[in-house]
């Protein structure tokens, strides 16, 4: 399976999940490596685009393509299994706590959970420490030219 994640070149290649490790996200507390991936380009770059204000888009932007191989164990979240408030923005300490105890317990080299942005289409979360998670690739990036008319007012 592909997923796709949308980011700053100079991090197209990170396997380390040292972004949200650095910064924290909805899923995971600040001190707790993921990689955050969605299943379609388009999906990627919304989620993007709604985790960025417009002064802060990098003209060197790259959507990296990942290969999740077929036999590869996935945890699969549904709506009901998420906290509450799971949709809130700001992201509730909720979720962080939430997503960080799955990645700690590193039962999984791969999340799969809904997109708060289009709740019927979903993210995959990566979790470096897992062992499997080497058998995740990179197969492709390719430079991305964001188009501001998605942010414009």
């Amino acid at each position: 399976m592909k997923v796709y994640r949308v980011g700053k070149t100079r991090y197209a290649n990170d396997l380390t999940g040292e972004g949200a490790k650095l910064h924290g996200g909805r899923w995971n507390h600040i001190m707790t490596a993921c990689i955050y991936t969605s299943e379609s380009r388009a999906l990627a770059l919304l989620e993007y685009t709604v985790n960025v204000n417009i002064e802060d888009i990098p003209r060197s932007l790259s959507i990296t393509t990942f290969e999740i191989p077929d036999d590869m164990a996935i945890q699969e979240l549904s709506i009901a299994q998420l906290p509450g408030d799971w949709k809130e923005f700001p992201a509730p300490s909720s979720t962080k706590d939430f997503g960080t105890g799955l990645l700690d317990g590193a039962n999984f080299p791969v999340i799969k959970i809904p997109s708060v942005v289009v709740s019927q289409e979903f993210n995959f979360l990566f979790n470096p420490k897992h062992p499997d998670f080497r058998k995740i690739k990179i197969i492709d990036v390719k430079d991305l030219v964001y188009d501001v008319r998605i942010k414009s007012t």
